[in-house]
């Protein structure tokens, strides 16, 4: 375990006082338990944007693209325009 300093508004250090005698606990020891917390949280999403970045669609291919009309005539306007 490591201690640091941290500086904060009177108001916060005053809330999170009473915040943590209400969970019967240290100021030091509850600021750690949320600064892990948000840790695992960043640390997850991170994981799970890696993941999702590195997803590959179930249609790749190893070959070059069909030509434009390989599957299917392209479809012309009543007028005539391609």
């Amino acid at each position: 375990m490591k201690n640091i300093t941290i500086t904060m508004e009177d108001a916060v250090a005053e809330w999170v006082r009473i915040e943590a005698a209400r969970r019967d606990s240290s100021v030091s020891r509850l600021v750690g338990e949320w600064l892990g917390e948000k840790m695992r949280q960043e640390d997850a999403y991170a994981q799970a944007m890696r993941e999702a970045l590195g997803f590959e669609s179930w249609g790749a291919s190893g070959g070059p693209y069909l030509p434009r009309g390989g599957l299917a005539p392209a479809p012309t306007r009543a007028d005539g325009a391609p």
